[in-house]
């Protein structure tokens, strides 16, 4: 699913899932309680603004109430990554919205959540790619200035979802849920296939994902 909704300059994430390997009867001055045990690259290799909004806040264009948005690293972040994230960040002001997430907290997501609103206008661009735009009470002020009022009805509460032509260009009026940018096909599975793995060796709240964007 590739989002095409954004100016040239692209937004990439970085950053590594950590397991909690101190056992109590380990020293925290001999050990670090965290760990990094897996790089997110090449596990998830994409930049797919949809998921990073639904997920952690960046990019979220069509207002998904965000998992984990801006919690910054965590106290006890492990040397590895904290020092990562430092070399990256310094002199490069593009680098932050820095965060964090448990295995706890994506286990059960509720992958039925949709974002706000009455939808989301998915238009198909000849050249490849999508440009999604969430729809309200009104449609969408620019999709009425490049494509017309949708055929669908004259305002989004009185239009049946579906789909249209114009010239070249397809345009689909949509439910999209937390499914449709996390779950198979999109790359996250894995990243959630690999965490369930670990997590049955370090448990659900000694796995988790950080992560920062640029």
């Amino acid at each position: 699913m590739q989002d095409s909704n954004w100016p040239a300059v692209s937004t990439d994430i970085y950053g590594a899932i950590e397991v909690y390997q101190l056992a109590p009867h380990d020293d925290p001055a001999d050990i670090e309680p965290w760990t990094r045990a897996i790089d997110l690259y090449p596990l998830y290799p994409y930049n797919v603004y949809l998921a990073f909004g639904c997920l952690f806040g960046v990019r979220n264009r069509i207002g998904w109430e965000p998992v984990a948005a801006r919690r910054g690293l965590p106290a006890d972040v492990s040397a590895s990554i904290r020092t990562e994230f430092e070399n990256h960040s310094r002199g490069n002001e593009a680098v932050g919205d820095q965060t964090w997430v448990s295995w706890a907290e994506l286990k059960n997501l509720d992958m039925t959540v949709t974002p706000g609103g009455r939808g989301v206008l998915r238009v198909r661009l000849s050249g490849g790619g999508c440009r999604y735009t969430r729809v309200d009470d009104e449609w969408p002020a620019e999709i009425v200035t490049e494509y017309g009022v949708p055929p669908l009805g004259p305002v989004p509460a009185e239009a049946a979802y579906g789909s249209w032509q114009v010239k070249d260009v397809r345009i689909d009026f949509l439910v999209m849920t937390r499914n449709d940018v996390l779950g198979p096909g999109s790359g996250w599975e894995h990243v959630f296939g690999v965490m369930r793995a670990l997590a049955g060796r370090f448990g659900d709240d000694g796995v988790r994902l950080v992560a920062w964007f640029d």
